[in-house]
C-alpha cells in the first residue's frame, strides 16, 4: 500500500461513509475532497457549481487534489467527479492506492438522498448516463474495484483484504 487510500466512485456510493470506518482502522487521517472546498471557500457545493460553474470547481478541485498529494496517512473520499480529470487523480494516484467503490447506478438514486447534488437535479436517467460515462474512467484509475456490500462495515473489510 502506498501512502494513502484514495476512494473513487459515483456520489452517493458510499465513499464518505467507508472512508471514515476505513481511516480510524488503519489509523489515518479521514479527508472528503468535497468537504476541504467547501470549508477552504466557506461556501457549499451547490452554491459554488450554481454561482460560479463547474470548471471553477474542478480548477478548485485539482488543487485540492495536489495539496492533499503531498500528504501521508489520508483516506481521501474523492467527489465523484474528480477522476474526470486526468491531472486531479493522477496526483492522487501517485501518493495512494485507489479504489473504486462501485454500487448499482440505480440503487444508487434510488436510494440515497440527492437533495442539493447538482447531479441528482438533473433527474434519474441523466444520473444514470453519467454513471455510464464515468465507470470507464474509474476503472482505468483504479488500482482495486471494491463492490460495495450490505454494510459500511462489510466494505471496509473488503477494502482491508485488497490492501493486504
Amino acid at each position: 500500500m502506498r501512502d494513502n487510500v484514495v476512494l473513487i466512485g459515483m456520489m452517493g456510493c458510499g465513499k464518505s461513509t467507508v472512508g471514515k470506518l476505513l481511516a480510524e482502522k488503519l489509523g489515518f487521517t479521514f479527508v472528503d475532497t468535497d468537504q476541504y472546498i467547501e470549508e477552504a471557500l466557506g461556501r457549499s457545493i451547490p452554491d459554488i457549481f450554481a454561482k460560479e460553474g463547474e470548471a471553477f470547481f474542478r480548477d478548485w478541485e485539482l488543487g485540492a487534489a495536489e495539496e492533499l498529494s503531498q500528504r501521508k496517512g489520508q483516506v481521501i473520499a474523492c467527489g465523484g467527479g474528480l477522476p474526470t480529470r486526468a491531472d486531479s487523480i493522477a496526483s492522487l494516484k501517485y501518493s495512494g492506492t485507489v479504489i473504486f467503490l462501485r454500487r448499482d447506478p440505480g440503487e444508487i438514486y434510488d436510494n440515497v438522498s440527492m437533495g442539493g447534488r447538482p447531479l441528482g437535479q438533473q433527474g434519474r436517467e441523466a444520473f444514470l448516463e453519467r454513471y455510464a460515462g464515468r465507470e470507464p474512467i474509474y476503472l482505468e484509475w483504479a488500482d482495486h474495484v471494491v463492490d460495495v456490500q450490505a454494510t459500511p462495515a462489510e466494505t471496509v473489510q473488503r477494502i482491508l483484504e485488497v490492501l493486504k
